[in-house]
Order: structure tokens, then C-alpha cells, then sequence
């Protein structure tokens, strides 16, 4: 039997991207052909952004004309996902990446975007929301509820391997999440400002890159912590396990979170997460049980919890061993993408039929 041919629309460049693909040549023998904007979201490049989304079906409809696809697929409800609603190629699937989609609220585009993604929900066939917190949006928005599928993508748990050896003298932390501004990383270093101060034992590792990247260098000289900071900068996703099993906490503060496959990395190798309270981050969190939520901005209070932490190894310790059998049971990469991908099968079924 031929290969089902899917197009994919967004960024490829992403792990959640790249995890999604991947599952679906894997456990649906899936063809897949990609496509995405050239042009960043970000500031003074909006503008170019909005035109090139204006002439992308043109692009678009000739990648249909050529691969004939089975079925197109879209990450984001607003740019792609509209891209999807109006390529002409049935069923659409679109997943919802953040809470909202429409980050931030006060953006001058938000009633553009609320009209894309308006649009988007209703010509589409399946709407992914990666957790909880993103299907009560898609319900605020009176999304058709039974086109939903409330599940996350999930992580190769014989990838992120569970380790517990960790150091207990010290507090060997990490953080994964882009060297961006909404990561806010500054806050956290200014959180283990404190803890030398305090005289508590630490070493801090930071991977990945971004455009927070020399500026978060030289605080860490102007903190005098640079000793206790490591910057791997971007590396080879299959190294990021090695780092994880070697630490006993993962840090995470952004402003915003949907469902986040790096919190539930860290929590599949045995790292005890402390992240910002954050919607996306309660449904997988109970305070002080298996983490601890900190407001985002708040570096005082990180400073504190991380110090709570290591004096309350008894507590960790039951975390992650807990935290571990967590990811196995509800973000299993083999489970979920198995269901997605068949999932996907049976709407290009049923469209074959009533076509």
C-alpha cells in the first residue's frame, strides 16, 4: 500500500515540530513535505511577516499542484493554521502551540490574529491542544469541542532516560529554553546571585542560544557568578539527555507557557522542576509535591525555593521518582504519536469515502 502524503506547515527548525514528523513517519508511515514563512514574528519584522503570509498561497497551492497531499497539517492556529484552512487540501489539522495563540494580548495585531485563528477552528478537522490549559481557551473561543484532541506529543522515554545518582552537596541546575527574552534567564541568574551570597553550593548550566545571549554573558560576570555558570550554547539534541541525567534541577521561567516538552524532559530524567506558576505549567505540577511554581518575575522567591529545594532532598527525592512514572503514563512519544498518527489515518479514510 502507497505512503499517505501529508504537508506540514511551520517551522521545522522546532523540536516540537521535529517530534511531531517524526512520529507520524514512524508510527503512521507517513510521507511528509514541509513548507514555512522565511520571515521572524518578531519586531520590525511583523510587517514583512503579515506579506509574506499574504503571498504565501500562491507558494502554497503549487507544493499542493505537485505532491497531491493526503491531508495538511499546520502548528500554530493563526498563521499556519489559517494557511491550512485555505489551502484547498482536506482533512486540516492545526495545533494550538501556546495558551492562547495570541501572545501577547496587547499586541496591536491581536484582533488580526483572533480573526485568523477564528477561522482557522472552524474549517479544520482536528485541533491538537497539547494540554488542558489550551483546550479551556479553545472553549472560551466556542470551539467545536468534539474536533479536539487533548493529548500531548510526548517524549522517547528510551531517549530521556531516568537517572537519580545526583550530587545532593550541591545544587547542579539547568536550564534548557532558548536564550530569549520571554525565558526571562536573567531572573534566574540573578537567583543564584543570592545563593552565593548564602554560601549555597551550585553550578548552573545553560544550553541553547539566542539573541540573549551577550548580555546574559556579561551579567553573569557583573553577578560574579560566571565560575558557577556554564553557556554550552546550541547543541546536538542527543546530548541534551547526558545533561539532564547529570542535573538534579530544571529551571524554567517564562512569562507565557503552553505545554512544554522540555519540563517534561527534565522530569523524565530525574530533575526536580521549579518553573514559573504559569497555567500551562499547574496541569503537570502540584506545589511542593513533585515541583515548585514561582512567579516569573520574581527572582527573590526563585532564590528561596531553590534553597527549599536542597535542604528538602527527602521531598525531591520522592518527586522525580514520581514525576518519572508521571511522564511514562500521560507523555509517552510512543503511546501518543501512535494515537495521533492513527487518528490522522481515519479522517483521510473517511474523507476518501464521502469524496
Amino acid at each position: 500500500m502507497s505512503k499517505k502524503r501529508i504537508l506540514f506547515l511551520g517551522e521545522t527548525y522546532r523540536a516540537d515540530a521535529i517530534t511531531w514528523m517524526n512520529g507520524l513517519r514512524e508510527f503512521g508511515n507517513f510521507e511528509i513535505v514541509t513548507w514555512e514563512l522565511q520571515t521572524s514574528s518578531t519586531g520590525v519584522n511583523r510587517i514583512k511577516r503579515i506579506l509574506e503570509l499574504a503571498k504565501a498561497i500562491l507558494f502554497i497551492k503549487s507544493i499542493v499542484k505537485e505532491f497531491r497531499p493526503d491531508m495538511v497539517i499546520a502548528e500554530r492556529t493563526t498563521s499556519y493554521g489559517y494557511l491550512a484552512a485555505i489551502c484547498g487540501v482536506k482533512p486540516i489539522a492545526i495545533a494550538q502551540q501556546g495558551i492562547s495563540d495570541l501572545w501577547p494580548n496587547d499586541s496591536p495585531l491581536f484582533l488580526f490574529k483572533k480573526m485568523l485563528q477564528d477561522y482557522a477552528f472552524k474549517k479544520a478537522d482536528l485541533i491538537h491542544a497539547w494540554g488542558n490549559v489550551m483546550a479551556t481557551h479553545m472553549e472560551q473561543s466556542n470551539v467545536d469541542m468534539s474536533k479536539v484532541m487533548v493529548m500531548p506529543k510526548g517524549i522517547n522515554l528510551d531517549f530521556f532516560r531516568f537517572e537519580e545518582n545526583h550530587d545532593e552537596t550541591m545544587i547542579q541546575a539547568i536550564v534548557t529554553r532558548s536564550l530569549e527574552p520571554e525565558y526571562k534567564h536573567d531572573v534566574i541568574l540573578k537567583a543564584f546571585s543570592i545563593l552565593k551570597q548564602k554560601k549555597v553550593p551550585f553550578t548552573l548550566t545553560i544550553i541553547g542560544d539566542g539573541s540573549e545571549s551577550g548580555r546574559l554573558k556579561a551579567l553573569t560576570k557583573e553577578l560574579d557568578i560566571e565560575k558557577q555558570v556554564k553557556f554550552t550554547g546550541r547543541i546536538d539534541n542527543n546530548e541534551i539527555p547526558k545533561y539532564l541525567q547529570k542535573s538534579n534541577s530544571y529551571i524554567s521561567m517564562p512569562i507565557t507557557e503552553g505545554v512544554s516538552a522540555s519540563l517534561f524532559e527534565a522530569m523524565a530524567c530525574g530533575c526536580f522542576p521549579i518553573v514559573s506558576d504559569l497555567p500551562g505549567n499547574r496541569c503537570w505540577l502540584t506545589e511542593k509535591v513533585n515541583g515548585i511554581l514561582v512567579p516569573s518575575e520574581n527572582h527573590t522567591k526563585l532564590a528561596e525555593e531553590l534553597e527549599w529545594a536542597f535542604n528538602n532532598s527527602s521531598v525531591t527525592k520522592k518527586a522525580i521518582i514520581n514525576n518519572r512514572k508521571f511522564v511514562e503514563e500521560n507523555a509517552n512519544y510512543k503511546t501518543n504519536m501512535k494515537k495521533i498518527a492513527d487518528t490522522y489515518n481515519d479522517l483521510i479514510k473517511i474523507k476518501s469515502t464521502t469524496t
